[in-house]
């Protein structure tokens, strides 16, 4: 079994694994530290837990409960590649502690939770600006809601939750230019991160990644067109890790590469033309 930690912020972790038995390997036993649910997206494998058995294919679930132990073959089929969802107990309280849920064990394919799996597995990869920790506490809150039946359409939100929400953004805004997580930016308001990422998205329209995203955005573009220094030193500037992540997002948000929006900054006449041309 092939485990890479994703991510670890806070109380939620993502673990991507993979596993190479080939059907030929005696069962073995997994026990799982935290509540997790588990996106199967490749591969098949079976399991028993509880006195039942339950077999896995592609866009199920499995669901994992601390203390419980789950006996898994590949008796069927050779290998699978999962994408784990591990949460702390103050995580899973905020999201309501249904002990039935997590004792659930297995989900089939559902097709809201598919497309909420194959979200995390794109964050998880970095080819969306969704954060991991937002796209994999989506994923386990909406596991939680099917399972325990009580999805609810979202209020208006509160005077105080929208002051929540403006006073996050302010702050997110100022520190962009720095490495922020949805842990360090909902204790900084005083909320649980599951919380903050709801009332954030309820108020705003945007999750607290896409926004930061969105302003190391306004940064560069602001540093573009008034400042001559280099790319790269723009993209590190205003928070992003590396710079062929820069040139891609900025490339998808303004139709142009950096380089190119700084000649149209500067007057550069044709690189316009060409982008009001393709606009219309």
């Amino acid at each position: 079994m092939l485990a890479q930690t994703v991510l670890h912020a806070g109380p939620i972790r993502v673990v991507d694994y993979r596993c190479t038995h080939d059907g030929t390997e005696t069962p073995y036993v997994e026990r799982h530290p935290l509540h997790s649910v588990s996106y199967v997206r490749d591969g098949t494998f079976g399991c028993r837990t509880n006195g039942r058995a339950f077999e896995h294919v592609a866009g199920s679930l499995m669901v994992g409960h601390p203390g419980d132990e789950y006996v898994c073959t590949h008796e069927h089929g050779a290998g699978d590649a999962c994408l784990s969802v591990q949460l702390a107990p103050e995580l899973v309280d905020t999201m309501g502690d249904d002990r039935a849920a997590w004792r659930t064990a297995y989900v089939p394919p559902v097709s809201e939770l598919m497309v909420l799996g194959e979200l995390a597995q794109s964050a998880a990869d970095g080819a969306c600006n969704v954060g991991v920790d937002e796209a994999g506490m989506l994923f386990a809150a909406r596991f939680v809601g099917l399972a325990s039946g009580r999805l609810k359409a979202p209020g208006d939100p509160s005077a105080r939750d929208r002051r929540r929400a403006v006073e996050a953004a302010l702050w997110l805004d100022a520190h962009a230019h720095r490495p922020v997580d949805l842990d360090t930016t909902a204790r900084a308001i005083g909320l649980s991160p599951f919380h903050f990422l709801r009332t954030f998205a309820s108020v705003l329209g945007v999750t607290p990644h896409q926004y930061v995203v969105r302003c190391r955005l306004r940064h560069a573009a602001r540093l573009l067109a008034d400042d001559a220094g280099a790319i790269t030193d723009v993209a590190f500037d205003v928070g992003f890790g590396d710079l062929s992540n820069f040139v891609r997002t900025f490339h998808r948000a303004a139709g142009v590469s950096p380089r190119m929006f700084r000649r149209a900054a500067r007057g550069d006449r044709r690189v316009l033309g060409e982008r009001l041309a393709r606009a219309v």
